[in-house]
């Protein structure tokens, strides 16, 4: 018999370079750097793309969308997320809830939590109180303190309908 529910864990992470945007849980945050990265480099909503994919067991998601392909270069990860909603559903899965968090030195991540999670619910048809966004800087420790990359871990519970 089908698990009727499930959870899985992600991570991502990406360098960051100057004059790039800076996407995270869907939103454009203001920075002096961005993400370097084949699609706009979105670690929140990779991390939360692979919890999801990985809960259902259907692989990840460069397996579903490889960064050797043109048809994903520059792609909104918000689309990303909404087709890996839409495989889960086609699975016979609805998502239960998603916790991510994003470790990143600067800037402060507090005024944009509330849009993030409204933008990834929206993504994933679900209400945001079903999405948790916390953000938290590593001390000046590691690629993150020196504010020489982002990374965000994301678990996810689905369900069998």
């Amino acid at each position: 018999m089908e698990a009727k529910f499930r959870i899985g864990h992600g991570f991502d992470v990406h360098a960051l370079a100057e004059g790039l945007p800076l996407w995270l849980g869907g939103v454009r945050v203001d920075h002096t750097k961005g993400c370097v990265a084949h699609s706009d480099g979105d670690v929140a909503i990779h991390a939360v793309c692979d919890a999801l994919l990985g809960a259902a067991a259907l692989g990840d998601i460069g397996k579903l969308f490889p960064d050797t392909s043109d048809e994903f270069k520059g792609i909104d990860s918000k689309i990303l997320l909404r087709r890996v909603t839409d495989r889960l559903a086609a699975e016979g899965y609805a998502v239960g809830n998603v916790d991510c968090t994003i470790a990143m030195q600067r800037p402060k991540l507090r005024p944009h939590i509330d849009a993030m999670r409204a933008a990834m619910a929206e993504a994933m048809g679900i209400a945001p109180e079903c999405v948790s966004v916390k953000a938290t800087t590593t001390e000046r420790l590691g690629f993150e303190g020196r504010e020489e990359g982002v990374s965000a871990h994301a678990v996810a519970l689905i369900y069998y309908l």
